[in-house]
């Protein structure tokens, strides 16, 4: 008897155990997949990162495909969008240096902080008041514009704890902004419509274009020079995360206790919404600045790294159900576009002001 009650006390948890590690090695083997794909020229010529190859292959998989994978595994899922996202998004602190920020000068650093706190401000606004978005979708996208696209919504989903097919709307706004940036912003450039030079070039693309790769692939087609600054400025958002991330968790906090005492409701003092793993990320910028890990065991943690990102993200595409984007997606992508006219016209402004002032 004995036996029996032990057997049937520790059967479910071994069950369940089983079930988290399928459904992580689940989410592993889709996001290797997600790898290769990405990696295929067509795709990469795009612009288009794991990432976001990860979450549209992870969305069209669970609403088209979800029945196929046994409910245990969900537990797995849910530990690759939630747990593991915060160790990576701590992790891509590697690729920051503060030596690296420190060679744009003041000018990098105005041009970053004018677009993050701009962008931010805007596009929660925007989003809120004239889109009538709920806060959480309206903070996704103003993210995902102003600090480093997916990777930024990735980080504010966690801290915000919000609903997936939230980010996967934000992540929408950043694919399609971002990748329409990376082809327009060199034609006019060319075309002479921007009136920047080489160094206005790199931190107009690098302080205004959403993804890193995006980025890259904008700028590698004014030149060599353009390239370098546009990737530091670009780096320089992506150091912005953290003060951001820790404001935010704070006024997360206070507004929940507003709320709370608005309602009269008198619960246990709210944990603070400090998101712990940005100051991870911190860390990580300070251990990369010092160079204490050799140059293979940086570049390996970054592609490991990538790799988790991209297993978060596709878990996230996962667990996103297309009947609740439908309710806010044109709203959210109408405050995406909003934020692309600020980045585009509002950006430029910034350029030049920065370079005639600071230049």
């Amino acid at each position: 008897m004995t036996t029996a009650h032990l057997t049937a006390a520790t059967t479910p948890a071994g069950s369940s155990t089983r079930g988290l590690l399928n459904g992580i090695l689940f989410v592993a083997l889709f996001a290797a997949a997600v790898t290769h794909i990405a990696s295929i020229p067509a795709i990469a010529g795009l612009g288009l990162s794991p990432l976001i190859v990860g979450i549209v292959a992870g969305a069209v998989y669970g609403n088209a495909l979800r029945d196929g994978m046994p409910e245990s595994w969900a537990a797995g899922v849910n530990f690759s969008a939630r747990k593991l996202l915060r160790i990576a998004v701590a992790f891509f602190g590697l690729r920051v240096s503060l030596q690296e920020i420190a060679q744009v000068g003041l000018p990098g650093l105005a041009e970053s902080v004018l677009i993050v706190v701009s962008t931010l401000v805007l596009g929660t606004w925007a989003g809120m008041k004239i889109m009538k978005l709920d806060r959480d979708t309206a903070l996704l996208t103003a993210a995902g514009s102003a600090i480093c696209g997916a990777a930024a919504v990735l980080a504010f989903e966690s801290t915000l704890q919000s609903k997936p097919h939230k980010s996967a709307m934000a992540v929408g706004s950043v694919v399609l902004f971002g990748t329409l940036s990376m082809f327009l912003y060199p034609a006019l450039f060319k075309a002479g419509w921007l009136h920047l030079d080489t160094v206005g070039a790199g931190l107009f693309f690098g302080g205004t274009i959403h993804e890193v790769a995006q980025v890259v692939g904008a700028a590698s087609n004014v030149s060599p020079e353009a390239t370098h600054i546009a990737t530091i400025v670009k780096m320089t958002r992506v150091m912005l995360l953290v003060p951001v991330l820790l404001m935010v968790g704070m006024w997360v906090n206070r507004t929940a206790r507003g709320a709370a005492a608005h309602d009269g409701k008198h619960h246990a003092p709210r944990k603070l919404a400090i998101p712990w793993f940005a100051l991870g990320f911190l860390a990580f910028v300070v251990i990369n600045s010092l160079h204490v890990l050799p140059e293979t065991a940086t570049s390996t943690l970054n592609t490991l790294d990538t790799f988790a990102l991209t297993m978060a993200m596709t878990a996230l595409g996962i667990e996103t159900r297309i009947s609740q984007i439908r309710q806010a997606g044109p709203r959210a992508l109408t405050t995406g576009f909003i934020l692309y006219v600020w980045l585009t016209l509002g950006g430029l402004g910034i350029t030049w002001t920065v370079q005639h002032l600071l230049g």
